[in-house]
């Protein structure tokens, strides 16, 4: 695992605004909570070594088989099964910039990157970049490599049309990783699954640790989906402030906030480093951003931010820009400078995009 990985929002202790998260900012978990305080005896036994009762419940969710689902303490654990699991393909290929765990968890276990490697990890949709692929292109890669692990963990985060458990279970060699973290908003809990045809879930069993769902998590992911609560109510309404935001930041010099097809983007700052800014707005707004300098393939000057509300990203615009104006390069001090003109007016009701960028394979 990488320093600095994911939202490190337990590094500060005055944070008023948190975009360093991409989960979802306004879920309302009023009635979980409510019940796990009813449950919290639950910490006075083991729960069974094998989360089965929560297993069921996500196949009958998702309409498969009971034996095609195995629920793992969120999709990192799962990421680390699977490589453990198929280790004897040997080598691994995936696009950068990308999570990295993938590549992460494939080192730890003795593979080799290669261009055409016999494992295809994808991240769809894609974080950093909040790209995502079309299912044919899915289907693609199952013809040409011997797997393909597909994370899916921020398929509630946008519009695009995402590829089914029931057809990769068909498929036979697509792994799907699932995120309940992600899409009930629940990030401490840590509660994922795997979708994969029976065999393989039977694999991957065979590395599987005992108790590797806590007891109060198993609870949390069993109400949850008995109960059905939709924890992203405005998930149109989200993407849509998403492109505001991302116009909103683009009309700023010095600041380019990359196509997305979910809640959050990719930009780059000059000329200064995401870093710079990143303290700079910490200790002058209470701003927390992700310094993204450390996904490999991306530079100093990359970071990522996930739309909040809109009084909240309207803030992050005027900060930056207050940033942007300051910053003067010879010198380490944060002098102000005259103000930028805008690039451009922003449409009252900015487009999700239908496609995003194919990414392409580092050689």
């Amino acid at each position: 695992m990488i320093e600095g990985h994911g939202d490190d929002l337990y590094r500060y202790g005055d944070i008023k605004m948190n975009f360093s998260s991409n989960i979802f900012p306004d879920a309302d978990l009023a009635g979980l909570e409510a019940h796990l305080r009813t449950r919290l005896n639950l910490i006075e036994n083991y729960p069974p070594p094998a989360a089965t009762e929560l297993e069921r419940l996500l196949a009958e969710r998702y309409g498969v088989a009971e034996s095609c689902v195995l629920a793992t303490s969120g999709a990192t654990d799962a990421i680390y099964l699977i490589a453990q699991t198929l280790r004897d393909a040997h080598t691994f290929t995936l696009s950068h910039p990308t999570f990295s765990e993938y590549e992460d968890a494939c080192r730890l276990f003795g593979y080799e990157e290669r261009a055409n490697g016999r494992i295809c990890w994808i991240c769809n949709p894609n974080n950093p970049t909040g790209q995502v692929q079309p299912t044919g292109f899915i289907h693609k890669l199952a013809k040409t490599h011997q797997w393909v692990v597909a994370d899916q963990s921020y398929e509630d985060y946008t519009l695009m049309p995402m590829m089914s458990a029931s057809e990769a279970v068909r498929l036979g060699n697509v792994i799907q990783i699932r995120s309940l973290t992600k899409q009930y908003a629940i990030p401490g809990l840590r509660i994922g699954f795997v979708v994969a045809a029976a065999d393989v879930i039977a694999r991957l069993r065979q590395n599987y640790r005992p108790w590797a769902v806590n007891a109060l998590a198993s609870e949390a992911g069993k109400w949850l989906l008995r109960h059905h609560p939709n924890m992203l109510p405005h998930r149109s309404a989200l993407l849509t402030e998403t492109q505001r935001l991302a116009h909103g930041l683009n009309r700023i010099d010095g600041i380019d906030a990359a196509p997305t097809a979910t809640n959050f983007m990719l930009c780059t700052i000059q000329p200064a480093t995401a870093a710079m800014l990143k303290d700079w707005l910490v200790r002058e707004k209470g701003i927390l951003i992700r310094d993204a300098a450390n996904f490999r393939g991306l530079t100093p000057h990359h970071f990522r931010v996930a739309a909040q509300t809109r009084p909240e990203n309207d803030a992050l615009i005027e900060a930056i820009r207050q940033f942007i104006q300051l910053y003067k390069p010879e010198s380490p001090e944060y002098l102000e400078k005259p103000e930028k003109s805008e690039k451009s007016e922003s449409p009252e009701k900015p487009e999700i995009p239908e496609n995003s960028r194919k990414l392409k394979i580092r050689k």
